[in-house]
């Protein structure tokens, strides 16, 4: 296997990486116990420390409850210079979270870096729009009074954060908490906590005050959230996963009516046009359906392809999906890497065959490869070859259930309105993607499917200036642009005569 990293390389970054919590200004240390898994070869890298959730969340929680008076009180210029040169070190430290990436998560290397690009833009963009937050005044339209309006952060935030994208959605969060003036105790994945903790070292490095921002590593999710969102001392709780824990959290954010934000599951469809150009559609495609080794909330996860243009279409896709190279991240030339443990692989494995037993037709891929497809040294790693399935009926499962991995489903249709409504048929409504050259149509379908994004003509459509979220289950709230911000702030009104 010719790798872009030495092993040297590696195990010097792991040395020097923190390995557990981070509460009130330190990390705790203690015995590493949790391993942290290469998926790339099926072996631990590391361990962390796994902390007591109860315990060590209280502790975390005094912490950011006793500094949240005093951050609140700092000037929105000093928070926003902060976030500033955390901005700043997420760059100057970019090859080593890339690489931390992609020895716990998978995503080549390539990938990697651009998630740092990405990440870092939210600690940007939030450190320029916490300068921007404020309030209003204005004379009552039908009094002698005036409407003031001020804003003040809601207070001490629980942020959890999922494994497929460590640093970005540590940034998305923590980022807009902090321009607010809000602390936060951060629970990040644990199959990745490795980014994660690298991040707070950066925020803690760029002057973070003692306390305010804080991280719980423990493979006890439910034991920290349930106690936390018990305490009545927090006021808010993100998070970014499945929509079932999603609706558990909902419930218990309810019993002291808490703020929330929820980016939960997608199902997102890939509608491509009677006029489309079956080329350009092509370049959305592959990375809308396999960026991030197709694991990610907002990938295609089924294609409604119009007759015209389906052979095309089909044949293209699959042509392309059997060059995309399969191996581990820091391998070169790798432009697919492994699934993040066995229990995604095994999902996978189940919707594939569901749809085969309909009668779809495997044009790419459609198994695991053999140890004789893989780089030496990666024989138990989570690998899948990257899939394309050809004529799969609407009752197959990859219509109803989110792949979260490489494959792509395609069903030929003969009607643009009926694309439509098979994009819609689902409980979800994260994100979608339209091909097509028509102006007007693709206006009109655009605006129809009932989605929180759409992207048009276009694989990628997450930027920090856009509003990130969905309808229907698929969550509720925004992040980034301006209304991310809103989410962590409360709004007062106050009558004042003229």
């Amino acid at each position: 296997m010719t790798t872009a990293v030495s092993p040297a390389r590696i195990a010097e970054l792991l040395e020097r990486t923190p390995r557990s919590s981070f509460v009130d200004g330190a990390f705790l240390g203690g015995t590493p116990a949790l391993d942290v898994v290469d998926p790339a070869t099926g072996r631990p890298l590391t361990q962390v420390v796994d902390a007591d959730a109860p315990t060590v969340g209280l502790r975390a929680l005094d912490a950011a409850a006793a500094a949240q008076e005093e951050w609140a009180a700092t000037t929105s210029r000093e928070r926003a210079e902060i976030l500033q040169r955390a901005y700043t070190l997420c760059h100057e430290r970019a090859e080593d979270l890339a690489l931390l990436m992609t020895l716990e998560m998978g995503k080549p290397l390539a990938e990697a870096r651009g998630e740092v690009v990405y990440g870092a833009e939210f600690l940007r963009w939030f450190a320029e729009e916490a300068v921007r937050a404020g309030g209003e005044f204005r004379r009552a339209p039908a009094a002698d009074h005036a409407i003031l309006t001020t804003v003040r952060p809601v207070g001490p935030v629980l942020a959890i954060t999922p494994w497929n994208f460590p640093l970005s959605m540590g940034t998305r969060k923590i980022a807009p908490a902090l321009a607010a003036g809000c602390t936060v105790v951060l629970k990040p994945a644990s199959l990745t906590p490795l980014t994660s903790l690298a991040l707070i070292q950066i925020l803690a490095d760029a002057g973070v005050p003692r306390g305010v921002v804080n991280a719980v590593v423990t493979s006890d999710s439910t034991g920290l959230s349930s106690t936390l969102m018990a305490d009545p001392r927090l006021r808010k709780v993100s998070f970014t996963g499945s929509t079932g824990v999603g609706r558990t959290l909902l419930g218990q954010a309810a019993e002291h009516v808490l703020k929330a934000s929820m980016e939960l599951g997608g199902n997102a469809p890939f509608l491509v046009l009677p006029s489309a150009d079956p080329a350009a559609a092509l370049e959305a495609a592959v990375p809308a359906k396999f960026r991030n080794n197709g694991e990610a909330c907002t990938a295609a996860n089924r294609f409604y392809v119009h007759a015209s243009v389906a052979e095309e279409f089909t044949a293209g896709l699959a042509e392309r999906t059997k060059a995309l190279q399969v191996g581990p991240g820091i391998a070169e030339g790798t432009t697919m890497g492994p699934m993040i443990e066995e229990k995604a692989l095994e999902k996978i494995e189940e919707l594939v065959a569901d749809a085969v037993d309909r009668g779809a037709k495997v044009l790419a891929g459609g198994r695991r490869p053999t140890p004789e497809e893989l780089p030496e040294g990666c024989e138990g790693g989570y690998y899948y070859l990257p899939t394309v399935l050809a004529d799969v009926p609407l009752e197959a499962r990859v219509h109803r259930e989110e792949i979260f991995g490489p494959v792509a489903p395609i069903t030929v249709m003969d009607d643009v309105d009926e694309m439509v409504r098979a994009a819609n048929r689902t409980e979800f409504g994260l994100m979608s993607y339209v091909a097509g050259s028509d102006l007007a149509e693709v206006t009109s379908v655009a605006g129809r499917i009932e989605s929180g994004m759409v992207a048009v003509n276009l694989g990628v459509a997450s930027d920090a200036a856009a509003p990130f979220g969905g309808v229907k289950e698929s969550g509720l709230g925004r992040e980034g642009s301006h209304e991310g911000l809103d989410e962590y702030l409360e709004k007062t009104y106050m009558r004042l005569p003229l």
